[in-house]
């Protein structure tokens, strides 16, 4: 039991090491904002509150349409990036011994996903170049 004890102990301490740069590194990034707002200076005036974009002043309203191609040139990017980080972390684990049955029906059952994903793209011709 005591070796039980020992274990947790020593588990629970390497976590709370990670939760000590944790809140360093939150403690860090606040007192840097806190000096930035401090330290600025603060003079408002009519032409810094105006909505800034490459130089140009801006003309009309504030919102503008995009089209959603982006969108789905945006996942699809996501799928085939998701794709090439999964499987190349797969191919090791699926070469070790033990693992090569389980591991083939989990990465069947990922890539069947991935196949809706891009079913689903071609099914809203994205696919097709215009």
């Amino acid at each position: 039991m005591s070796d039980r004890i020992v274990l947790a102990a020593d588990y629970f301490r390497s976590y709370s090491v990670v939760g000590l740069l944790a809140v360093v590194g939150v403690l860090f990034v606040a007192v840097a904002f806190g000096a930035g707002k401090l330290l600025r200076p603060v003079v408002p005036t009519r032409e810094k509150m105006l909505t800034y974009e490459c130089g140009v002043d801006p003309v009309g309203e504030g919102w503008a349409h995009t089209q959603v191609r982006y969108y789905v040139y945006a996942f699809l990017y996501v799928i085939f990036a998701v794709d090439s980080v999964f499987l190349f972390p797969w191919a090791t684990v699926f070469a070790a011994p033990g693992f090569g049955a389980t591991t083939l029906v989990e990465m069947f059952v990922f890539l069947g996903f991935l196949a809706l994903g891009l079913l689903y793209a071609y099914k809203k011709d994205v696919l097709s170049w215009t």
